[in-house]
């Protein structure tokens, strides 16, 4: 799934009730609800993935509830082999994210 699908599925799912309700809306509720625009729905989502980058840039873990959460793990240096070469380099100590599963997902995932 690509940004843009992600876009497209709050587009769908997202909708925003109507402040004033006319007669219309006590007819027929579905009217009572305006869909979210692309744009809208585009800055949503980027500003949901610029929380979670800047919590994971200070080391702070992050935790979506029923999804998982992502966490940041220092790798310290060591030795690799290119696997084209076969020549040793030495790989330079990081920071990597991690992410671990709900049980609610894994569950979702692997039905019992």
């Amino acid at each position: 799934m690509t940004k843009t699908d992600l876009v497209k599925s709050v587009m769908n799912k997202v909708r925003f009730k109507n402040r004033k309700r006319d007669r219309q809306g006590y007819l027929f509720p579905e009217f009572d609800y305006e869909p979210l625009t692309k744009q809208r729905a585009s800055r949503l989502v980027n500003a949901t993935f610029e929380i979670i980058k800047k919590k994971l840039e200070t080391g702070e873990q992050v935790l979506i509830s029923r999804f998982g959460k992502f966490n940041v793990k220092f790798k310290w240096a060591g030795k690799s082999r290119n696997p084209r070469t076969g020549e040793q380099i030495i790989v330079e100590s990081r920071r990597v994210v991690k992410f671990q599963a709900s049980q609610k997902l894994k569950e979702k995932l692997n039905p019992s």
